[in-house]
């Protein structure tokens, strides 16, 4: 059964670092886009940084640009979102999502298949 788990959410203050992690059980996890995403409370859920499959291109939202790195641990089995200079705008559900072989339109949540179900993000100001 594929499966996403997210875990690192926590209250922090505005100017820390989070770094998030999503444990998949995908196979072989190199064959998969990652995507991240968030949801703030009354908003749209919105893209914040992907990865494409095999380690390829990275792409970010502009809201986190030079603030939020994507990574992943493909052995592992394991992404990551190392979230630096948080700000309270920031504060939302943040959910991982997965999707095979993507390489285009990965800001695009429609696009993923498989999702975790979501750790929070609260940061304080």
């Amino acid at each position: 059964q594929v499966q996403l788990v997210e875990s690192g959410g926590g209250l922090v203050q505005a100017g820390d670092s989070l770094r998030l992690s999503c444990a998949a059980s995908l196979g072989t996890f190199s064959n998969y886009a990652m995507g991240w995403f968030r949801q703030a409370p009354g908003k749209e859920r919105e893209f914040v940084a992907a990865m494409g499959w095999n380690g390829g291109n990275t792409f970010y939202a502009d809201s986190v640009k030079g603030r939020f790195t994507i990574s992943r641990d493909n052995p592992n089995n394991r992404g990551y979102l190392q979230m630096n200079s948080l700000k309270p705008e920031d504060t939302a559900v943040y959910y991982c999502a997965a999707k095979f072989r993507g390489s285009v339109n990965l800001a695009t949540a429609g696009q993923y298949y498989y999702w975790g179900q979501g750790t929070q993000v609260t940061v304080s100001s």
